[in-house]
Order: C-alpha cells, then structure tokens, then sequence
C-alpha cells in the first residue's frame, strides 16, 4: 500500500532474498517485462499486496522476497504468460510511475525490478551449466556443482555535464523515440578509471577535449542495471562533431534556450537542472 510521504516516511531494509509461497499479507512487486502492475481502482495508485493476488488472478507461483517496507514483507514476481487483469490493475512502464506513486516507493520498485531481472538470468551456472540457488547468507546465486557464486550484475556508467561559455552541450540518441535532448553518457571499460572514461566518451560522441573534471554524485538506475556517476567538466578544446552512428543531433544551449529535456528523476535531469540554476 503506497503510504504518502506527507503522513508517513517509507523506511526499507533489504533482505536476503529467497523464494517464498505466495501469502495473504506483504506487498507485491509484480513485473511484465518492464511494466510494473499498479493497483489503480484508488486514488493513488499502490502496490498490490496479497489479498490481491487471487483477483490479479496469480495463484500458483513462487515469489521472491527482497526486504521489507515499514515492517511489512516485500516479494517479487515476474510474470512469463500474459494474464488479463481485472478492470482496477493495470499494467504502467517502471518509469513512468515517477510522480503517480511515492518517490521513496519508486527506487523500492526499481530495486525490485532489478533484482528481479538479475534473477532471471542467473538460475543456471555461467561455468557448469548446474541449475543454483539462493545463498542463505549474501545477496547472490551459487552453483551447487561448482560453487561460482553470482551476484547481481551493476554495470558502472559515466554521465556529464559539459560547459562551454554559459552553455551546455546537449544531445539527441538515435535510440530515442522522441525530440528530448540529454547530456552525454556512456558505459565504463574495463581497466579505465571514471575520469578516463568521461574524456574517451566526450571525444568519442562529440569530438573535444574537456578539462577540470569534477564529480557531481550518483544514481542508481535499475532500468539498465547500471550505476550512473555524474560529473561536470568544462570545454578544453577542438571542434564540435557529433558521432552519428549514436546521436542525431546536438549542440550547445544556454539556460533561456532549452530544448525538451530528460524527465525526473533521472540524474541527467539533475545536472540539467544544476546548469540552468547555476547559469541563468
């Protein structure tokens, strides 16, 4: 059930996962692919819970229990078949629930979903192929046969703010559906430092060197399994041009000038918002 944050403060410990029968009490966090199943027949739209199970019509599975939120046990479940949920559920994209549900009950879902995910793909030994488990002691999965134990997989990114005279450098992805424009982001290699990383992707997708790199903070994004460490860095040098393999359009804009912009809560739009404060 989604407590407001005006009333309530949403408090979550995480547990050890394991799989446990479906129960009349605790909050289920149930997933289609990249859709979480909202219970939408209120006014705020919440979390089913166990009592809800039977008229979501989910009767026979295990589910994944993750923690617990304000005391009350939280499970996971990923659905393989499509189900036709009765009038009041309804299935949203995961990040489209941002502002429809409390922002603390948003980054439990993205954890969930995450985890979830993880789940999914490491049921079998990446060394033997033997089916493995629940650890009973740590967040993992562990090969009975061989013992490899797997944890769930966090790929590190790097996202930055470039500054050239008052402007920022913004970008379109040609992954993109829409005309929203962000900063530059990209994947770390391995063996590079975060500094490294943010001058190779600044060169690779827009041709400059950079300077006075300096860290902004972090976000978890489940959607991607990715950790998202932001920086802001300053123009150096060089003319710009955008790869074209990866973006469709780009430039510099100032804090008056904007184009659409990446959504809340992403940390994109943090440093987007930071500029256009810091530079107005």
């Amino acid at each position: 059930m989604l407590i407001k944050k005006s009333e309530y403060k949403i408090s979550f410990n995480q547990g050890i996962l394991y799989e446990a029968p479906l129960q009349d009490s605790g909050n289920y966090f149930i997933f289609s692919d990249q859709n979480i199943l909202l219970k939408t027949s209120e006014t705020v739209p919440e979390i089913p819970n166990g009592s809800d199970l039977n008229a979501i019509g989910i009767e026979d599975c295990n589910a994944i229990y993750f923690g617990e939120m304000n005391e009350v046990p939280c499970f996971i479940i990923r659905l393989n078949e499509k189900i036709n949920f009765p009038s009041e559920y309804s299935l949203i994209n995961l990040r489209s629930i941002y502002g429809l549900i409390d922002d603390d009950l948003f980054w439990i879902a993205g954890k969930a979903f995450h985890l979830g995910s993880w789940n999914s793909t490491s049921k079998f030994c990446g060394s033997c192929g033997s089916k493995t488990a629940f650890k009973s002691d740590e967040i993992s999965r562990v090969c009975p046969n061989c013992g490899l134990t797997s944890f769930p997989r966090i790929s590190p990114a790097v996202i930055m703010a470039v500054i050239k005279d008052g402007k920022i450098l913004l970008a379109n992805n040609n992954r993109w559906k829409n005309s929203m424009y962000s900063v530059l982001a990209g994947f770390v290699d391995v063996g590079e430092s975060l500094e490294e990383c943010v001058r190779r992707e600044v060169k690779e997708e827009a041709g400059i060197e950079i300077k006075n790199i300096k860290y902004f903070g972090s976000q978890p994004w489940h959607f991607s399994g990715s950790l998202m460490i932001a920086f802001t860095a300053e123009y150096a040098e060089g003319e710009l041009k955008l790869d074209n393999l990866e973006l469709t359009d780009g430039g510099w804009f100032s804090p008056d000038d904007m184009p659409e912009i990446s959504r809340k809560p992403s940390i994109s739009r943090q440093l987007i918002d930071w500029f256009v404060e810091t530079y107005k």
